[in-house]
């Protein structure tokens, strides 16, 4: 697939320079056509039956699988989600960590898992993204490491294999910035979380949870897919794998689009938006304060030139057909650079910022 049949996929892209899939991934016209397809037979033939069942278990099993592909992992480790931070939950409910315990994170984090780390009660230790001071930060007290793969502020990639490594402590990833932008390998990470609808392009509601051993997380939040039978008592015998920790019914329309979303993603897609990442920031130089991480992915933050306010700023490009977001609290605006972003939706926005 060349770069010109990739983008075409999108129809956005046909008026808009849309720069922020950290937030919303663009939609294609197949992941269109396939919830379309799925909402049509629910229509036509009903959402029930031993058919529908089969049908819908089969599509869990598809997805979960190209999710396992995607992450580096086994699909028994895979359980669907509705979102990152339903990942988050998950996992911060089955640790069952008490009020003398800590968990280690970083001053950069989303509340789409900081949220999540205040309600489980744990005492919450709060270091800079740096990994030396990470590490510092833990204690005889510290029982998981909660931290982003890719930052949502600056772009910047945190080494969280080492992280673990160096810490000796179990570690829940936020991945929401990083899966479908750079290469993951989850092997041997704890937890890993994801959505589904930003770098992934894929509907709403929809993500994936990583659980490397499922015997070293209660089950906190049983569903019914969460078993495979049941006791009156409501006792029951747990799915095998990941699975059990699978929180609740995804739409079969949203999972044949997610399906299809993952299966358009071309060969070359990490290694073009890392160019495009680049490019901008080469074309930013010098015209504002940009963020610039060591070790970054393709998230490119910066200040507002003249002191304009960033969320002015976001309104103002809006209106000329460039999409970026703010930064609340942070006073930056955020450019997300795909694999679908060209030359010309760079050059739109900086014509925006500067002129």
């Amino acid at each position: 697939m060349t770069f010109e049949q990739a983008r075409a996929l999108f129809p956005v892209l046909d008026r808009i320079a849309y720069l922020n899939a950290g937030t919303f991934g663009p939609l294609s016209r197949g992941t269109l056509d396939a919830v379309r397809t799925e909402l049509a037979r629910d229509l036509e033939e009903g959402r029930s039956g031993q058919a529908y069942w089969d049908r819908a278990t089969a599509m869990r099993k598809e997805l979960a699988a190209q999710l396992a592909s995607l992450l580096g992992v086994e699909p028994e480790q895979v359980a669907l989600t509705s979102s990152t931070t339903d990942g988050c939950n998950i996992v911060l409910a089955g640790l069952d960590l008490q009020p003398e315990d800590e968990i280690v994170t970083t001053t950069d984090e989303h509340f789409g898992l900081l949220g999540p780390l205040h309600a489980s009660r744990a005492r919450i230790v709060v270091a800079p993204p740096d990994p030396d001071a990470i590490v510092a930060a833990v204690t005889l007290r510290a029982r998981l490491l909660a931290i982003s793969h890719v930052l949502w502020t600056t772009g910047q990639i945190m080494p969280v294999r080492e992280l673990r490594e160096r810490s000796r402590l179990p570690i829940l990833v936020d991945g929401a910035q990083a899966a479908g932008v750079i290469p993951v390998d989850a092997t041997g990470l704890d937890f890993y979380t994801v959505s589904g609808q930003k770098w992934l392009r894929g509907p709403d509601n929809t993500g994936g949870l990583i659980v490397a051993d499922h015997e070293r997380l209660r089950i906190a939040r049983p569903s019914t897919f969460a078993q495979l039978r049941f006791d009156p008592d409501g006792a029951f015998e747990p799915r095998p794998g990941a699975e059990r920790f699978q929180p609740n019914w995804l739409p079969v329309a949203s999972l044949a689009g997610l399906t299809t979303a993952l299966g358009e993603t071309p060969d070359w897609a990490y290694e073009r938006a890392t160019a495009q990442a680049e490019r901008l920031r080469e074309l930013l130089a010098g015209q504002v304060e940009l963020t610039e991480p060591r070790e970054r992915a393709t998230l490119v933050s910066f200040r507002p030139p003249r002191g304009e306010d960033p969320v002015a700023l976001v309104e103002r490009l809006a209106a000329a057909g460039v999409v970026v977001r703010d930064l609340p609290g942070r006073g930056l605006v955020r450019a997300s650079v795909g694999w679908w972003t060209s030359d010309d939706d760079l050059e739109r926005l900086v014509a925006g910022i500067v002129g």
